[in-house]
Formats: structure tokens, sequence, C-alpha cells
């Protein structure tokens, strides 16, 4: 195995090597390394519910019988918190009824090979998250990539299928590196008129978007016409886990064939009572969705008044700002980090060669002042990278 030491030390050599670190989390969107305080941008806790007083709470009744489910779902380990945090999604969701995940990516993988075999045809998104890239290689089925910026191609891929396999196009709502929405109605018009099913991933649109933040599905007025709803707790909602929404036959068939969901054991009890408070919370708050919004476009146009211009197409609280080369990339986040913010510094494998960048997550945890200051801070870096290269 000596051999790793030289490919970590070419890593290195790249700007490349991801180190571990220990962040102890605060609240209200700080962090906490090495004795000193950080305001975390790099944090998908966008509705600032991950320490909401109600959410923790929540987890005192399950917490005085066990910590740990103790098995497979499917086994012993569903729980009354379990069959009520389904319950409230179903609700939530507007669906028959739901199915939870250990995670997102164990939701996606699990969907995905648990619904498509190997005589089917996928279409993936090319920007889509490695779990559903995963999923859909994992299901043995044909794979066809296309871009959501470019469903002409889309089209005529689904006119080369045969009318005798079944088709599915599979995409985020939120894509998460580039901070854009998929073209939802489009999609689905094209899955209605090449008799295909959609499947969509909410994981970054959940509790952003939307009028009671279901998603860029409701937003857009499309729930109806998608097949199979996959959604995360881990994200706007604060807490942990994977799920589906949608029919009862579905839910019943993931039920049974899901593998990823069979075979893990389920949740703790206590996330499960976290994130039912954290999902009544939002039904009861869906303002917390406006003013997350209002946030973003105030940070949006505070950058651009410094002469930084975020990705192109992005909106919501994923806010890219490409640098390009990786070890320029780090090293600026290096230096907002040393004026006390955490933002993360995106490199290959995750993004393409050549486009690196800053990825800042605005949450409501931070105001205005926090985020013209951060503007201020990133502009300052990026100018101060430009100066020394060229130096």
């Amino acid at each position: 195995m000596e051999w790793l030491t030289r490919q970590l030390e070419l890593l290195a050599e790249q700007g490349l090597k991801r180190e571990r670190r220990a962040l102890s989390p605060l609240a209200d969107g700080w962090v906490e390394w090495q004795g000193r305080r950080y305001r975390n941008f790099a944090s998908n806790d966008y509705l600032n519910l991950a320490s909401h007083p109600r959410v923790l709470a929540a987890t005192n009744e399950p917490l005085k019988s066990t910590v740990g489910s103790r098995a497979s779902a499917l086994v012993s380990g569903r729980t009354i918190w379990h069959e009520q945090l389904e319950e409230t999604i179903a609700t939530f969701e507007g669906s028959e009824a739901a199915l939870l995940f250990p995670t997102g990516y164990a939701a996606n993988v699990g969907t995905i090979a648990a619904l498509v075999d190997s005589n089917d045809v996928v279409f993936c998104d090319r920007w889509n998250h490695a779990s559903l890239i995963d999923g859909c290689r994992l299901s043995g089925a044909k794979l066809r990539v296309y871009r959501h910026d470019d469903l002409d191609g889309l089209q005529r891929e689904l006119c080369k299928c045969s009318t005798s396999s079944r088709k599915w196009i599979i995409t985020d709502s939120v894509f998460s590196m580039d901070g854009d929405i998929a073209p939802l109605a489009k999609l689905c018009d094209l899955a209605a008129e090449f008799e295909a099913d959609l499947i969509v991933d909410e994981a970054h649109g959940t509790g952003v978007f939307g009028a009671t933040g279901r998603g860029v599905a409701e937003l857009t007025g499309t729930e109806h016409r998608i097949a199979v709803r996959i959604g995360t707790l881990s994200k706007s909602l604060g807490t942990l886990g994977g799920f589906v929404a949608g029919s009862r036959s579905l839910i019943d068939w993931l039920w049974n064939r899901a593998r990823s969901q069979v075979f893990s054991t389920a949740l703790p009890p206590a996330i499960c009572a976290a994130a039912s408070a954290a999902i009544e919370i939002l039904q009861a708050e869906p303002e917390r969705c406006r003013y997350l919004l209002e946030l973003c476009d105030f940070f949006r146009s505070e950058l651009q008044s410094h002469g930084v211009q975020p990705m192109l197409g992005s909106i919501g609280p994923i806010v890219p700002i490409v640098i390009g080369d990786s070890i320029a990339t780090l090293t600026i986040a290096q230096h907002i980090e040393g004026s006390g913010y955490l933002v993360g510094a995106i490199r290959p494998p995750t993004v393409p060669n050549g486009t690196s960048r800053l990825r800042i997550s605005v949450t409501s945890a931070f105001n205005p002042a926090d985020l013209s200051n951060l503007a201020v801070t990133i502009a300052d870096a990026i100018s101060s990278s430009n100066n020394n290269a060229s130096s």
C-alpha cells in the first residue's frame, strides 16, 4: 500500500487533498475550531432549524428509552416515532404515503435500484448528485446522460428508445454545486410525450422553494406529474435521513425491495422526533422560506456591487463563485476563513477540472449585515489572490 503515500502527495501538490478537522457546532450558524468561532457559510442548515429549541426538545422523550433503533426498520427497528415521521412527511408532501431511509444518499441509490432494471433506459442529468448517478449505474439499466441546458439533446435520445423499454428521467430539482434548478415543467412534458417516468430529488429544494416549502416541484406546479419524489431531512430540516413520498403502491414496493432501506439499521428514534418537529415548524411558519430567499437575493446583489459575479443561473441559498484553479480556490477560502467566515472550497472530482469554486451557503441564521460583510471579505480575498498571481 506504499503507493497511497505518493498518490496523497500528488493530491496535495494539486490542491486536491482534503484534510479532516473536527468542528464544534454552535447555535445560530456558528462553529468553533481550535478555540476560535466562525460564521458557518458552508452549512446546508438553510432554515437554521438544527439548533431550534423545539427541534432539540423533541429528542427528549425517545432518549428516555433508547439511543439507537437496534435493528432495520423491516425487522424491529421501526418505532412509533418512525411511523409518526412518515405520516408527517406524507401530509406535508400531500402524498398517500412516505418511506424513510437512513440518509439521502441511501434514498436515491435504493429507490432507483429498486425501480429500474437492466431492461430499462435511464436518462440522468450530467450534473446530478453522485447518489443519483450511482443509483443509475447500480440498476444495470442502459444509461444515457443529458444536460438540463440542452433538452433538445434529451429529446433526441428519447426518440431513439424502443417503445418496449421502460424509460426513466432522473434529476435533482436543485443542482448542489451550480445552484440552478431543473426545468421540471419541460421534463414533465417530455416524460409524457415519450411515456417515461420522472424521478426528482428535492434534497436542496425542500424548505427553500414553493409556497409551503415543498420544493421546486411545488414552485413549478408539477408535483402531480412526477412519479417519484425523493427528499432529505438533513438540509433545510436540520436533522438526518432521506425519504420518498408517493403512492401507497410505490411505498409498499420500496419497503419490500429497496436494499439500502431493508438492510440498514433504522434512523435513531430521537432523530425522527426532531425531524417531525422541524416539519411542523416549517408548516406553521412558511415565511421562513420567503425570508431565506430575500437574504439570497440581497447577498447576490452585494457580491455584484463589489465586482464579484456568482455563477449565472444560480438562485436560492447555494451561491457558487467560480475561481478555476484548485490551489487559488483553496487559498482564497483560507483568506476568508482568516476573517472568521467558513466557506466551501469545492474542487475536482466534485466539480470538473478548471471549475474549482467557492460554494457559499446562505442560511437564515444570518442577517443582511453579516452578508454585506462577507461580500466585502470575499471581494478582498479574490482581489488579493489576483494581485499575487500577477506579481
